[in-house]
């Protein structure tokens, strides 16, 4: 006798509601090998306080919920001006992996994304995790044009920070300038990273009265005005100080250089905790002056009070000079790439 077909309950897909955390939290363990509710847990809560930016759907049949998609916009972060989506977390339930729900989810954000104006969507993988790459691949997502580059807190050198008199001045121009050995003690007089940012310029965190200084600065360098970018991140840094750490730099009390980055524990191939920098800038004023090397020695004494370990950026490959200030700093590549899909 021939078996019957089971009927499949039909699969509908809506945004995810606050309701929907422990089904989407369960799917991800299951992913990763691990919980992470708490990086789920405040996903889902940034979307509630800032929907215009977050796009949230999950897959449902038969009442349970069986996928999900988490994605934000991208307006300011890694310096860009055209608004993207980034691609964040996907889980779907191994049952339903045979009945495209992750393609109708995507199908789903990108019907988002173009009725709020982002013109692309972005994520990225380790070239490890093969499904996510193939997966990417399905959906027509290309190679973006960056690299993604990392450092640890604890061996980041920033060699290449520049005194604002170096010792080469005061000897005539003829002495090599003196680097930082972070090697010696503090009985030799040895630098770390707070004392390399504090030589520097007065490096402290952002505060809501540097909204217009920096939007300044982000301006000369960009060409494009970011404010209404840089306030959201910067309210962000005020109402959750766990996540995000904004810095600010200042020379006989100017500012002349800002760095945002946020700790996070998502994203495809990667569960430790990591730091990312979503945006880093110096006032042409004062180029040259190691203000960018003074920032990041603060964001490492920062991130090690956090008990985060490691930092990273994406950096487009036509920013030589960014890539290569990160490079002498002590990042490297690793093994997580950067996938994009238009959408025009």
């Amino acid at each position: 006798m021939q078996s019957m077909p089971v009927a499949t309950p039909a699969v509908t897909i809506r945004p995810l509601a606050a309701g929907d955390l422990d089904a989407v939290v369960a799917m991800d363990a299951a992913a990763q090998g691990r919980t992470r509710r708490a990086y789920v847990e405040r996903r889902l809560r940034a979307a509630q306080r800032e929907p215009a930016l977050h796009a949230q759907f999950g897959a449902e049949a038969g009442g349970q919920l069986v996928g999900f998609m988490l994605a934000r916009v991208l307006e300011g972060e890694f310096g860009r001006t055209q608004r993207a989506l980034r691609l964040e977390l996907l889980g779907v339930h191994a049952a339903n992996r045979d009945a495209h729900v992750g393609r109708r989810l995507f199908e789903a954000i990108t019907a988002w994304a173009a009725r709020h104006g982002a013109h692309e969507v972005r994520s990225a993988a380790s070239w490890r995790d093969h499904d996510i790459v193939a997966f990417f691949d399905a959906l027509g997502f290309e190679l973006a044009p960056e690299q993604i580059v990392h450092g640890k807190i604890d061996g980041a050198w920033l060699g290449e920070r520049v005194e604002p008199r170096s010792r080469a001045d005061e000897a005539g121009g003829d002495a090599a300038p003196r680097e930082i050995d972070y090697a010696r003690t503090e009985a030799e007089g040895g630098n770390d990273h707070e004392r390399a940012a504090h030589d520097v310029a007065d490096v402290r965190t952002m505060r809501r009265d540097d909204l217009d200084a920096i939007a300044r600065i982000d301006r000369r360098i960009t060409g494009a005005d970011r404010r209404e970018y840089i306030a959201a991140r910067l309210g962000e840094a005020i109402e959750e100080s766990g996540v995000r750490v904004s810095l600010t730099a200042h020379i006989d009390g100017q500012p002349a250089g800002y760095l945002m980055a946020r700790a996070d524990l998502g994203d495809f191939g990667r569960t430790e905790p990591v730091a990312v920098i979503d945006t880093i800038g110096v006032d042409p004023g004062y180029a040259q002056r190691g203000i960018g090397s003074a920032l990041l020695s603060q964001l490492f004494v920062n991130l090690g009070a956090l008990r985060i370990e490691r930092v990273e950026t994406v950096v487009p490959l036509s920013d030589l000079g960014l890539l290569g200030f990160l490079v002498k700093s002590g990042f490297t590549s690793g093994p997580r790439l950067s996938f994009v899909r238009r959408l025009d």
